[in-house]
């Protein structure tokens, strides 16, 4: 993918301090800049984030640390020492957003909490990334992405055995974490052009959860109780919403959910009239068309429900999606020699393609150069 630089991006005229290390806080800034946002990520001065050894590395480079950091510059600080405290405030001074992904009170502690730099930049947008939220009971507590998942409720409503219930995806720390945030940082910035005041942003990664949960909240509404997962249409009580195995080992993603597309679907595999009407025994119309399913291979069901209108698809491998021309054709992944991925769709957005090495630009703000 080519560095794309275009007048007049969006957050063009932003800049944003990111002390944040592994996925939420960084994956958030990576969307800022590539909206034309100058991110400057603080590093721990031991050897920096993490995610910077993390595999899988390629020319000694982690590719997962490049995919979620081009663009950016890049300090290492030691945010414990006295002689570094003049420099990093006087930087913050300059800066429109922080964000910070430390456990709660940590930045208080370090004379950097919201508190300390609203006093000296009453302007700044100051976000903070958190598992359970900067109050409550919970907000020491450690976790990660599972642990969230496991908390908020969201493994129990999932239909499956237990080892199936991990989901190849890390909904917490992205969609709860990284989206949530930068949602909040956009509305804070269109709040600080109405109000020329800043805002304290409490980012919470389980909050972001229940949203997913919607069909779990509204049959919790209608019944005053949490249904089972098992009678839920969206996780697989339904037999219009299912993976069903073909002949040959694959997964066919079958959803047609509304009554016309259920319909043709049932036709076009010639689903026997008593099993149509799925209200009667779910089961029984499930096990039915797994079964015509199971008698045909993936290339035969694709080529049948080619341009029908039936929300069905075989399921994909993973490098089947990465090689495909209509993904290649939007540039949304590029794994070549500087691998970048791009998350904004805006025309005039930017792509910096270049990944900062470690403190790279201690000099450039006053800080003493790295070892």
């Amino acid at each position: 993918m080519k560095q794309v630089e275009m007048d007049n991006a969006p957050l063009g005229d932003l800049r944003v301090l990111d002390f944040s290390t592994l996925l939420p806080g960084p994956l958030a800034t990576l969307y800022l800049s590539q909206a034309g946002a100058e991110v400057i990520k603080v590093e721990h001065p031991n050897g920096g984030d993490p995610l910077r050894r993390y595999p899988p590395l390629k020319n000694g480079s982690s590719v997962l640390f490049d995919l979620i950091n081009s663009g950016k510059k890049s300090l290492g600080l030691d945010l414990k020492d006295s002689s570094v405290r003049p420099h990093l405030l006087d930087l913050i001074r300059t800066c429109d957003v922080v964000v910070e992904q430390f456990r709660p009170g940590v930045m208080d502690r370090l004379g950097l909490g919201y508190a300390d730099l609203e006093a000296l930049n009453p302007g700044l947008i100051y976000c903070s990334i958190s598992g359970y939220g900067q109050s409550g009971p919970y907000k020491t507590v450690v976790g990660h992405d599972l642990n969230y998942q496991a908390w908020s409720g969201l493994i129990s409503v999932t239909h499956a055995a237990a080892g199936d219930r991990i989901v190849p995806a890390l909904i917490a720390d992205i969609a709860g974490g990284a989206h949530a945030a930068v949602i909040n940082i956009l509305l804070a910035i269109r709040a600080r052009d109405l109000s020329n005041r800043g805002s304290y942003l409490d980012i919470a990664m389980v909050d972001g959860l229940f949203p997913f949960m919607l069909s779990s909240l509204a049959n919790c509404l209608v019944s005053g109780s949490c249904p089972d997962p098992r009678s839920d249409i969206l996780t697989g009580q339904s037999p219009r919403y299912q993976l069903y195995s073909t002949a040959d080992d694959k997964l066919l993603a079958a959803a047609p959910l509304e009554d016309h597309f259920w319909d043709r679907f049932t036709d076009l595999i010639g689903l026997p009239e008593e099993f149509k009407k799925t209200g009667i025994d779910p089961s029984m119309t499930i096990d039915a068309v797994a079964s015509i399913i199971a008698s045909e291979s993936a290339m035969y069901w694709e080529k049948l429900f080619d341009k029908e209108e039936v929300c069905c698809n075989i399921a994909r491998d993973f490098s089947e999606s990465l090689e495909d021309s209509g993904l290649q054709m939007r540039g949304v992944v590029d794994l070549g020699a500087k691998p970048t991925i791009q998350l904004t769709r805006i025309s005039n957005s930017v792509i910096k393609s270049e990944v900062p090495s470690f403190g790279e630009d201690n000099l450039r703000f006053g800080f003493t150069a790295v070892a």
